[in-house]
């Protein structure tokens, strides 16, 4: 079986990892952009699940492909994860206006596979230097994305700032994943990291109050049964 890399003395990243590290970013904004529109002009009912799954779907491939073979439990637990992030992506919304979603909440997720997939690739003893090109490069892919779409870019409302919370945010998640693919499969750690839909589904309930619907709990509980069976193997 293929054995997960392990972490080792830290050295300067070498050019394969620059250029890793900025795929990744272009991925990242990419899959932001168009999970953004699909959201703004679809049904999250659509969009929400398909970006999540083949968010999820992408780096498994890439991970077989390139020798991971994960263990038996672990295996289950992969298979267990995906209709898990699809109950709890999915949100209920009867609005028959907003049809369609399906191209942005698969380039959402290719997007997002690709950030996963080229994350996995950099050196783990390259330290995180190269994450720094991939936030730079998820800003230009960004831009570039909506200039090609010819969609504004440039935040119209002061409260738009806020989104600048996110940044690190996103940076702190990113390094984590980069972190946890020197310990781990990147066919495993992907799968995991694409359950985050669990946890916005437990905030809104905690704080906001938002009633977990059944087929979302159904999906809470198939993805705690993932993560067991992954940890397990």
């Amino acid at each position: 079986m293929h054995q997960p890399r392990r972490c080792a003395a830290r050295r300067l990243p070498t050019g394969a990892d620059w250029l890793w590290g900025a795929a990744a970013g272009l991925g990242g904004g990419i899959g932001t952009a168009f999970l953004y529109r699909g959201l703004a002009g679809s049904r999250m009912g659509v969009v929400a699940p398909l970006s999540a799954v083949t968010c999820a779907l992408l780096p498994v491939v890439v991970g077989l492909g390139l020798g991971e073979r994960p263990g038996p439990l672990a295996t289950v637990g992969i298979v267990v994860a995906f209709p898990a992030i699809t109950l709890i992506s999915r949100m209920v919304d009867d609005d028959p206006s907003h049809r369609g979603g399906v191209v942005d909440g698969t380039l959402a997720g290719l997007g997002f596979g690709m950030l996963f997939s080229a994350i996995g690739q950099i050196g783990d003893d390259a330290g995180l230097f190269p994450l720094m090109l991939t936030q730079a490069f998820s800003v230009v892919s960004v831009v570039m994305t909506a200039v090609v779409l010819r969609q504004p870019w440039w935040p119209g409302r002061s409260s738009a700032w806020r989104a600048v919370v996110m940044g690190p945010l996103g940076a702190s998640a990113t390094g984590l994943f980069l972190l946890a693919t020197g310990y781990g499969l990147l066919s495993i750690v992907a799968v995991i990291s694409s359950l985050y839909p669990a946890v916005t589904v437990l905030l809104a309930s905690a704080l906001l109050r938002e009633r977990i619907h059944p087929g979302q709990g159904a999906g809470l509980a198939l993805a705690a049964a993932a993560v067991a069976l992954v940890a397990w193997g």
